[in-house]
């Protein structure tokens, strides 16, 4: 019989073995779901039966392959989001003026504009797989761009009118230079 050699032979005869489609997703579903019964302490201080009823929530999410599927396509999106967050922070740190509130707004901006992306192509894929549209089809797109174009348009508003704000603060610096 012949071993694999590369990473490439190993990765792929993990998911053969089904090493990612399952063992991977129970293991995440189970820590998840043993850490906020561990940390809540709903069911008390009992880590047995914590775990188990983490085993059975992980095994049972496993039944059908909707988890598995849905893992499958969620993660590489992140990734993918992930090495942008990536460059846009290598970028603030090459263009950084000094300024943090600047940085973070920009790192929150391409944050929020990635998880929309990946939220939008994850909602398009599974929205006729599972009738999620509800009957409305395009328009529920529509409706939350809208939402999400306003909401920006009142964010950018709300910290420029904070800033135009902050002269008053320097008119009292200087009246209190003078006393």
């Amino acid at each position: 019989m012949a071993y694999p050699v590369g990473i490439t032979e190993i990765l792929n005869s993990w998911q053969q073995m089904g090493v990612f489609a399952y063992l991977l997703p129970f293991l995440l579903i189970f820590a998840i779901v043993f850490g906020i019964l561990n940390k809540s302490s709903v069911l008390g201080e009992n880590r047995g039966v914590q775990a188990t009823i983490a085993v059975a929530v992980g095994l049972l999410s496993l039944q059908f392959d909707i988890v598995s599927t849905f893992f499958a396509d969620i993660f590489p999106y992140a990734g993918i989001g992930i090495s942008i967050l990536l460059v846009a922070i290598l970028l603030i740190g090459l263009l950084n003026s000094g300024s943090e509130t600047v940085a973070k707004w920009l790192i929150f901006s391409i944050g929020a504009i990635t998880f929309l992306v990946i939220l939008y192509v994850l909602w398009s894929k599974y929205r006729w797989q599972y009738n999620l549209g509800g009957g409305m089809g395009g328009e529920l797109f529509n409706v939350v761009w809208i939402l999400v174009v306003i909401g920006a348009v009142i964010a950018i508003t709300i910290v420029t009118g904070r800033k135009s704000g902050g002269g008053g603060g320097s008119s009292s610096s200087k009246s209190k230079g003078k006393e």
